[in-house]
């Protein structure tokens, strides 16, 4: 099989411009797309679209299956009946140039949720029906997602290591009790998802007809502080505390004289052998 020679573009949603502090998914994307078409290309690259943790890599991420909030396009929001158009008329002077996480986070949450009680009070009979298709399409890996997502703001923000031990390491009664405090942020963490997705499908139907590919950069291995290791710790080289055995980087070469410690749990791959790698 041969592929034909083709270009593009390498460029993460976070550098679109736009009025919120940071790229999303909305307008810049769009443009880009267009221009990109234009400009006789095929491909766009894009780094990571995960929920990014401590130092805002998108190698870093919560989850190797969600998306990031921070990329919803506030004005996709509106346009599409989930949040009320006068929300956005008082943006703060955002710098234009860079993207100052701690200010965007602060204002893009209150608008998320505005948005998520929004659309609880607001949205459409279809609204509500295409969440609850999204949730149960996606249950296998959402479900823990947003109960870890609720579990990190609940017990404070800092690593599932840092937990209660009889939640870190998921005891039936204690995950039960705790799933049932946090049952309201968790659907809200499941909105967050859905209205994600349903932007970047968006996006993505609009590339491929310009003819446009999207390809990705996925990282080798998951981060440590994840809902992917937090809720299956049996695919990972974990001691009995959770605690990694052994972790990912590199050896020193002419990038680094003392290699890289990355810090990611490696896969415990007898135990993945037995269900076929699902």
């Amino acid at each position: 099989m041969s592929f034909p020679r083709s270009g593009g573009v390498l460029c993460h949603p976070t550098s679109f411009p736009g009025r919120f502090g940071i790229g999303d998914l909305g307008k810049g994307a769009y443009d880009f797309v267009d221009w990109l078409a234009d400009a006789g290309q095929q491909l766009w690259q894009v780094l990571p679209l995960g929920p990014t943790g401590y130092g805002d890599s998108p190698y870093q991420c919560f989850s190797a299956f969600a998306g990031n909030p921070l990329l919803i396009s506030p004005e996709g929001l509106a346009w599409n009946g989930l949040l009320p158009h006068d929300a956005l008329n008082d943006v703060p002077p955002f710098p234009a140039h860079a993207v100052d996480y701690g200010w965007v986070i602060d204002y893009k949450q209150r608008l998320l949720r505005q948005s998520f009680a929004y659309f609880k009070e607001h949205g459409s009979a279809d609204q509500h029906q295409g969440f609850a298709w999204f949730r149960a399409q996606n249950a296998d890996w959402l479900d823990d997602f947003a109960l870890f997502m609720a579990l990190k703001g609940y017990f404070g923000g800092g690593s599932w290591h840092d937990w209660p031990r009889e939640v870190r390491l998921r005891e039936p009664a204690a995950l039960a009790d705790h799933r049932e405090k946090v049952a309201a942020e968790a659907e809200y963490q499941a909105y967050l998802q859905f209205v994600f997705n349903d932007q970047w499908s968006a996006l993505k139907r609009h590339a491929a007809e310009r003819g446009i590919q999207i390809i990705g950069d996925v990282p080798v291995f998951v981060a440590e502080d994840s809902a992917d290791v937090w809720a299956n710790p049996d695919q990972f080289r974990l001691d009995s505390e959770g605690n990694p055995t052994v972790v990912a980087g590199v050896p020193p070469d002419l990038f680094s004289a003392t290699g890289q410690r990355w810090g990611n749990p490696h896969y415990n791959w007898d135990v993945m052998r037995q269900d076929g790698f699902q």
